[in-house]
């Protein structure tokens, strides 16, 4: 039976996520320090990581972007370590919840952006994977912006962004009364922008509102992009190497 044959309970996006995130986890080496990001899809990276660790024998160290990615990496016995005893990074393995044409991002949805963009900033490599539905021609369509906000801050955020013209939302927590706590201790504001023109842009104008800590719009970061595609096939996307970052 074939590795990748589909499975009643499994959908294709979640198998083409877990195969694209094999595909890049191989370009992970004996001795490197690798940022491990958040959510469903670096899951299957930080399995496959702590999976060649015990087969292969690597001696390789991790520097987790959230909670979540510390408890998963933690179970698979990955050696963590953090930015303090290694500030540069060999590689980031992480998702994103879209991707333009440029490989700019956005994400956000797990509330991890900040921690992600720090460690990203300190990875010589930084590799991102995604399905093919995550592929857009202009981030923002249909989908908000994330901004992690001090909780002090937030109402006069909202007013700023709203006299942009965004439309912000703060996020509010499924299973708790009250918004969301990022593990920082902030708020994330959901941000209705429409389709981005220029994510360079807006990424630094937020980035000017006092009490705004980071934003969800990755411009400009990633180096390679693994998409899973619908049947199952990965399509690899690289910057050119005379990006500027």
């Amino acid at each position: 039976m074939s590795r990748w044959r589909s499975k009643p309970d499994v959908s294709w996006q979640e198998q083409a996520k877990k195969k694209a995130a094999l595909e890049a986890v191989s370009l992970v080496k004996d001795g490197d320090i690798v940022g491990l990001g958040s959510g469903s899809t670096a899951a299957f990276s930080i399995e496959e990581i702590g999976d060649r660790i015990q087969k292969e024998k690597l001696k390789i160290l991790g520097v987790p972007t959230s909670y979540q990615a510390f408890i998963h990496a933690s179970a698979k016995a990955i050696p963590l370590t953090t930015l303090n005893e290694h500030p540069h990074l060999d590689i980031i393995i992480d998702g994103a919840d879209q991707v333009d044409g440029a490989l700019n991002l956005l994400k956000g949805r797990g509330g991890a952006l900040t921690k992600e963009k720090i460690v990203a900033s300190a990875s010589q490599r930084r590799v991102y994977v995604v399905d093919e539905t995550k592929i857009v021609n202009k981030l923002g369509t249909n989908q908000s912006v994330p901004v992690e906000v001090l909780p002090f801050a937030y109402p006069t955020i909202m007013l700023k962004i709203s006299e942009m013209r965004g439309i912000p939302i703060l996020r509010e927590a499924s299973k708790k009364a009250g918004p969301v706590i990022t593990d920082n201790g902030n708020f994330v504001l959901d941000v209705d922008f429409g389709p981005i023109e220029n994510p360079v842009e807006l990424n630094c104008y937020l980035k000017t509102m006092p009490g705004v800590v980071e934003t969800g719009i990755f411009a400009k970061i990633a180096d390679i992009v693994y998409i899973g595609k619908r049947d199952l096939t990965i399509q690899r996307r690289e910057q050119r190497p005379n990006k500027n970052t």
